[in-house]
């Protein structure tokens, strides 16, 4: 986990079915709280893969299903992007939900078919809401 000014995120990179490696990319801005809103970004390689949008993120946990919203066109960052190379979802529904740290299994249609996520990933996914951000060092 990473952290900086006001920002708090687990970075990690991950292979899809496929051998389709994807950097997976778990944020939160501002203060630690619990229910602090969390972003899941996906980002393929540029070139490789353009992603469309608005496209909902469907994620597995044993029988247990999600749809994540597409809130990329939100984020004046991302919708100017012209590679078309990444994608935002709203984490926050997802990690209210879960209780334990299982593997999840995400599917973005069109894109990939299937993305493993290590039980290790969710926990840290799961502490971001209330993980501290450190103060900025002191520099006269």
């Amino acid at each position: 986990m990473e952290t900086g000014t006001g920002l708090v995120r687990s970075l990690e990179s991950l292979r899809d079915l496929d051998y389709q490696n994807w950097q997976v990319v778990a944020y939160r801005e501002g203060p630690a709280r619990p229910g602090a809103p969390i972003t899941l970004r996906i980002v393929s390689y540029p070139g490789r893969v353009r992603l469309d949008h608005p496209t909902s993120l469907e994620v597995r946990a044993g029988r247990r299903q999600w749809r994540l919203e597409d809130i990329t066109l939100a984020s004046a960052k991302l919708s100017g992007d012209n590679r078309a190379a990444a994608a935002e979802f709203d984490l926050t529904p997802l990690l209210a939900d879960l209780r334990l740290n299982r593997p999840l299994r995400l599917q973005l249609p069109g894109v990939f078919v299937e993305l493993p996520v290590p039980p290790y990933v969710v926990a840290e996914w799961r502490s971001l809401a209330t993980a501290a951000v450190p103060p900025l060092p002191y520099e006269p």
